[in-house]
């Protein structure tokens, strides 16, 4: 009897362990199965990750450079309205500077009407007939010049009965223009004055000369004596060479520069910009 217990025993021993067998091998083959499941779940897992991270990057790289772009397109729109700002500035002075430019034609045109008609009013008073008495015009500037045989004796700064008739037409015309400056210059020739006790060389003898008609055309003629300014430029500006007696007679000669004052014409300007901006 025990024997036969025995027997089956081993015999439900033996169907048992291979059972277990077969459970464990189904199990191992389910862990692998599991394994190889997690092993491909990590690579996925991990290529998600990176991926991830790269669009991180990137999505902190395009808003770092729309950041850019909104603060280049506000320091554009700076840029823009300031170089608006600019650009009207600079056709603002451009116009100023029309301005000032045809403020200054009219003025010179002005000038150059008033210079014309001083010349006719000279012309017409002293005449042209006279080759002892020259009337032209340098640089906007009108110049009367008067031989020295018509004025003085030579050596000598007394004026003559015949230049005062002269002096008297261009005083006329002096008188009428009486915010006008005339500068009287004398000039020599390069023959050199010996002296005496009153004058020492040229440049004495051509500013007496110029003096003494100063004093002609102020005491006896009427002229203001504000109006006038005395020169000598003994025979250091020569109208042609020294050489001969001909030209040494045409460069003694006292010259009358009638002087417009161009503050006047600077000061209408002043005052046509300020009426211009108000």
């Amino acid at each position: 009897m025990k024997k036969v217990i025995f027997a089956l025993s081993l015999l439900a021993l033996t169907l048992t362990s291979c059972g277990s067998k077969k459970k464990i091998a189904a199990l191992e083959a389910q862990n692998k199965e599991c394994q190889d499941l997690l092993n491909s779940t990590t690579v996925k897992l991990n290529l998600c990750l990176s991926e991830k991270d790269a669009l991180s990057k990137q999505n902190d790289y395009l808003k770092q450079n729309n950041s850019d772009l909104i603060n280049s397109s506000k320091e554009m729109t700076m840029l823009s309205t300031k170089g608006a700002q600019n650009l009207e500035k600079s056709l603002e002075s451009l116009r100023e500077k029309d301005l000032k430019i045809t403020r200054l034609q009219d003025a010179l045109t002005k000038k150059d009407s008033v210079t014309l008609a001083l010349v006719t009013s000279l012309k017409s008073s002293v005449g042209i007939s006279d080759p002892d008495v020259e009337i032209n015009v340098e640089k906007g500037v009108v110049f009367i010049s008067i031989a020295d045989k018509l004025l003085f004796k030579s050596g000598s700064y007394v004026v003559s009965d015949r230049a005062k008739e002269v002096l008297g037409k261009v005083a006329k015309v002096i008188n009428s223009r009486p915010t006008f400056e005339c500068m009287v210059e004398g000039h020599t020739d390069n023959v050199p004055f010996t002296g005496n006790a009153v004058l020492l060389d040229n440049w004495d003898l051509s500013v007496k000369r110029s003096t003494a008609i100063i004093r002609v055309l102020t005491k006896d003629l009427g002229v203001k004596p504000s109006q006038l300014i005395a020169a000598g430029r003994s025979e250091f500006i020569p109208l042609v060479d020294n050489n001969s007696a001909d030209n040494r007679a045409k460069n003694r000669r006292t010259r009358i520069v009638v002087l417009p004052k161009i503050d006047e014409f600077y000061e209408m300007i002043e005052k046509e910009m300020k009426n211009q901006k108000k």
